[in-house]
């Protein structure tokens, strides 16, 4: 699961990073606004935003994120405890609000409340598994080798197993960003079918992919 944290104090940045890279979590870490807006798109699973950085502040950032990104969770950082502040952040659809100074465990326990992955394992069949946590796919308790973009893609359905991830959004979140096209999906689509129950991923004509009703959480 991919965070983009906004910080512009480096001894914390560095600090909430590393605190989250232990926790499994992949991290992008920005110091000020304008390049965290360029970033938007790389499919970010969580937003960690300060308010008082250069370019672009972190409550401008989190209404510019609101119009494309409804419903990723945005925690909001900030020194600054005024109401006026708090109560905007709020009004723009934030998750949560953390004052500074605070211990980096109150951050992390929210991360994990907001961005929780709630089951372990995706279960194809009796002998195909995918390890959320340790980006594993298992065959009969052999590890079989994932590319990225295929851990990503799977990742898509950690939190709403059976909904359609569209051709955007995995170009969104697989790609990161970068330039892609259908070709290249149905690519890497070819490629895992061929690394699991070619069954198990479900074409819906003209809007992108979903997961087999037979696949479950667990």
């Amino acid at each position: 699961m991919k965070i983009l944290v906004l910080e512009d104090n480096e001894r914390l940045l560095n600090l909430m990073k590393n605190s989250l890279e232990k926790e499994n979590y992949k991290v992008d870490t920005f110091t000020n606004g304008e390049d965290a807006l360029e970033s938007l798109e790389n499919g970010y699973s969580c937003f960690i935003l300060d308010i008082n950085v250069p370019n672009i502040d972190g409550l401008s950032l989190l209404e510019l994120l609101r119009l494309n990104h409804k419903e990723t969770p945005a925690i909001i950082i900030s020194s600054n405890h005024d109401l006026e502040f708090i109560q905007k952040a709020y009004e723009l659809s934030c998750d949560d609000y953390i004052k500074k100074p605070f211990f980096i465990l109150e951050l992390i326990e929210k991360v994990k409340k907001l961005c929780l992955i709630q089951k372990k394992y995706l279960k194809f069949d009796e002998n195909y598994k995918y390890d959320f946590k340790n980006h594993i796919l298992y065959k009969d308790q052999k590890e079989i080798e994932l590319t990225k973009k295929e851990i990503l893609f799977l990742e898509l359905f950690s939190k709403n197993l059976h909904h359609i991830a569209t051709y955007d959004k995995i170009m969104e979140y697989v790609w990161e960003g970068e330039e892609s096209n259908l070709t290249n999906i149905r690519a890497m689509i070819k490629r895992l079918r061929k690394k699991i129950p070619s069954e198990s991923i479900v074409s819906i004509k003209g809007l992108g992919y979903s997961l087999n009703k037979e696949v479950d959480l667990v």
